[in-house]
């Protein structure tokens, strides 16, 4: 079955381009020329797409803000979002990502590089380990068939690229990893250094799944190392 992508950009010129590239790979397009249109077509689908490409500046509203408002809906909390944007300022990109998006690709782009990472959204969304697989670390619970976490038996909500980096973490708990090591624990998906997203992303997973992010006892901070998830929690057994 095709993947279907939602495309959301008032760029008529760019829109068009973008489906007749997209669609000679495989994928199934529907564009959006504002958020209002978006939003009829999320509504109006019996199925949320498989991914949105979300452009930043629209005429009818910031994608950001969109951005928000799809993460705070349960059924498409884990909805692959790659965010456009002609403003490429790290600042940009990390709130971006602070607020929910998967990815973020500044304009101009090659299309070639924006069919990598809609197919690399793509395979996070759709790999899943085994159905009957459960990491249990106290009252957090990772469901890598079900594909999410939950603390203390409620959902935690996290995007499918802060889930991804959730398991990276607790596979390897009780080890220090630092952002090169994640990097290439996640096998290739776009994840920047360079601009601190994986900083970011860490912070939204603190805020899903410890009991006060201020001071988190499940995912640490080693100063000048990087990050470790702890393997001890909520009074575990050593």
């Amino acid at each position: 079955m095709q993947a279907q992508v939602l495309l959301v950009d008032d760029d008529a010129r760019l829109a068009e381009m973008l489906e007749g590239y997209l669609g000679a790979a495989g994928y199934r397009v529907q564009v959006a020329p504002n958020l209002a249109s978006a939003r009829q077509v999320l509504a109006a689908k019996s199925a949320l797409p498989d991914a949105v490409i979300l452009d930043l500046m629209l005429p009818d509203g910031d994608g950001l803000d969109f951005c928000r408002q799809l993460r705070a809906v349960p059924q498409a909390a884990g909805l692959p979002v790659l965010m456009l944007s002609a403003r490429g300022e790290p600042m940009d990109r990390v709130i971006g990502l602070e607020l929910g998006a998967d990815d973020y690709l500044a304009k101009p782009f090659e299309p070639r590089e924006l069919l990598a990472r809609v197919k690399a959204l793509l395979r996070r969304g759709q790999a899943a380990g085994p159905a009957a697989e459960v990491l249990r670390f106290g009252r957090l619970e990772i469901d890598l068939g079900e594909r999410c976490a939950r603390l203390g038996g409620d959902d935690c909500a996290l995007t499918s690229h802060q889930f991804e980096l959730l398991v990276v973490m607790a596979r390897h708990a009780g080890r220090v990893m630092t952002r090169d090591q994640i990097m290439d624990a996640l096998k290739g998906h776009p994840l920047e250094a360079f601009d601190r997203s994986i900083d970011v992303h860490i912070s939204r997973i603190r805020a899903a799944i410890e009991d006060d992010p201020r001071t988190p006892k499940r995912l640490l901070t080693v100063r000048g190392a990087g990050y470790v998830f702890a393997r001890k929690q909520d009074g575990d057994a050593a």
